[in-house]
């Protein structure tokens, strides 16, 4: 399929007497058009189509197709019948009344290209372009980030319904690819073990039977890969991917005890999270726990403007795995930011997303004021506000030096890693601390010094203690306050968009859909913008009114 690109700047006349006929005061599909004109042109979408073969349908249609039917929360087939039958879409898309549209599965095919390269992001590009043109969007205002958790597209699973599934899924795949050669390896039994979807309620007799089961069903897969990696096997077996996906998973759930007996892992002994999957369908999904929610699935982030002066809109969106932190995104945002010269003045965030580090790069790299609370100092004299926390001790960098509230002077200063991150330690004379008459303040420890753990340069350092200190004014409370909002963002999404719970699997996929749902954000936004009525007083009930004259 070829792209032929076809210019959408006229809508029929015909279309546009009905459209205004019929909805005279607009849609959010009619306004948009208004507003920024042809949102997608098929030129845009060149790299996605190759230049000879059959002519398709317009891909810019296409897009704005798309991302229509997540404004609306719609299915393939719903927006399909929508581009048949809807005058506010025709209007949108520049189509006669009697164009018949297209069938539905295009839509799916249109999404599987999007998720090739990164091709995604360039419809929001493309969009974030229009709208600077438009005036809608500046660079250098303010903009606020946050997370969300999205389900996997795949029902839960529990440990023994993983590998009973894996093996399931791997012997549909050998049936399907070589039945001759999985005919003799099949046992009686196996026909009602794995002949249907495995679902494993509460086994009795207890954890004992729950091994038992999980080590039947992990010499049952032992004898597929055996016979699947043996000389005489055709070597295409080994290149299926459920049968990979066999392989994995029996490395993350078992082991070979010392007898040379394949043995079921206890839980303690698994992998890290996100390095194993949770399910034989999407190995793109991960467990992960923050807080008080536990998930299977991924973390979307997204990143609006927030100036008072313009709607606020979507200006990135970002994808990860589950088991990936806040903290490991904040640079990629700013980074992509400053490709598509969005950059802003103030970025505002959680806790999550920043640390010293972070807030320094930001403003050396790209100028930018990462706004975010540090993370406070859990020492026991911070936490009780008496005694000496580490605020309390002056620190000479040029002299490598720290002094306690006593007058001592440190005697130690070295580098210190600790959980992968470097510091610096500093430690105080025994003998100083021995004879302090405050020493009760300073250390609960009967024998050992004071010791301090810095971060490793000068700079680190009062970043840290400037904003420990700032964080606590009124003032810096009043600015930080606008981050709630981007919390209505993520909840319009989920509720009027279907954030939450993935429609596809994989991440590649996903990735498509929360670029979707951010167009579908921002076309209803710029909408309701466009459509704002000026405000008027609100009337005071009556018991108000008596209540006003009472007084």
């Amino acid at each position: 399929m070829s792209l032929r690109p076809e210019s959408h700047q006229r809508i029929p006349a015909r279309t546009v007497r009905t459209a205004r006929a019929a909805c005279p005061n607009g849609t959010p599909a009619m306004l948009i058009r208004d507003r920024l004109d042809v949102l997608f042109e098929d030129e845009e979408f060149a790299g996605l189509y190759p230049s000879d073969g059959r002519p398709g349908l317009s891909p810019g249609q296409l897009a704005l197709v798309s991302v229509l039917q997540f404004a609306e929360n719609l299915s393939d087939r719903a927006a399909a019948d929508a581009v048949r039958t809807r005058i506010d879409w025709k209007y949108a898309l520049g189509l006669e009344l009697d164009d018949p549209g297209f069938d539905y599965s295009v839509l799916c095919e249109f999404r599987a290209r999007l998720a090739e390269d990164g091709a995604a992001d360039r419809l929001l590009e493309v969009m974030l372009q229009r709208l600077k043109e438009a005036g809608l969007l500046k660079p250098g205002g303010r903009q606020r980030t946050d997370a969300t958790h999205v389900l996997a597209a795949v029902r839960f699973l529990s440990r023994l319904e993983l590998v009973g599934e894996s093996l399931r899924a791997a012997l549909e795949e050998l049936a399907e690819a070589d039945p001759d050669w999985l005919r003799p390896l099949i046992e009686p039994e196996w026909g009602k073990r794995y002949g249907r979807r495995i679902e494993i309620g509460k086994l009795p007799g207890g954890k004992a039977a729950v091994t038992e089961r999980a080590e039947q069903t992990g010499c049952d897969g032992q004898k597929i890969l055996t016979a699947a990696w043996a000389a005489v096997a055709p070597p295409h077996l080994r290149l299926l991917p459920q049968v990979e996906i066999l392989r994995q998973a029996w490395v993350h759930h078992y082991f070979w005890d010392a007898r040379g007996r394949l043995r079921w892992r206890d839980g303690h002994a698994l992998p890290p999270a996100h390095l194993r999957f949770d399910s034989p369908y999407d190995t793109d999904t991960h467990y992960c726990v923050k807080r008080d929610t536990a998930w299977s699935g991924y973390r979307v982030h997204l990143t609006e403007s927030c100036d008072e002066e313009r709607p606020e809109l979507v200006v990135h969106v970002a994808t990860t795995h589950s088991t990936v932190q806040d903290v490991e995104m904040t640079a990629t945002i700013h980074d992509d930011l400053a490709k598509r010269e969005l950059l802003p003045c103030e970025h505002v965030v959680d806790a999550g997303y920043t640390t010293p580090a972070h807030i320094e790069r930001a403003a050396r790299v790209h100028g930018i004021t990462l706004l975010g609370p540090v993370v406070p100092d859990h020492s026991r004299q911070a936490k009780a506000g008496s005694g000496f926390a580490k605020s309390a001790f002056p620190v000479d960098w040029d002299n490598q030096q720290a002094t306690c509230p006593q007058g001592a002077v440190s005697r130690e200063w070295r580098p210190l890693r600790i959980s992968g991150h470097d510091y610096i330690q500093v430690k105080f004379a025994k003998a100083d601390c021995q004879a302090c008459p405050v020493r009760p303040q300073c250390t609960t420890s009967a024998t050992r010094p004071r010791a301090l753990a810095l971060l490793p340069t000068r700079e680190l350092h009062e970043i840290q203690t400037h904003n420990r200190l700032d964080q606590t004014t009124e003032e810096w409370q009043r600015r930080y306050a606008i981050r709630a909002g981007i919390e209505a963002t993520l909840s319009q999404n989920v509720r009027a968009h279907g954030l939450r719970r993935s429609r596809y699997r994989g991440l590649k996929k996903t990735h498509v859909q929360h670029v979707l749902t951010a167009l579908a954000c921002n076309i209803a936004r710029v909408a309701d913008w466009l459509d704002a009525e000026p405000r008027t007083r609100r009337r005071a009930t009556r018991f108000r009114t008596l209540c006003s004259a009472a007084a």
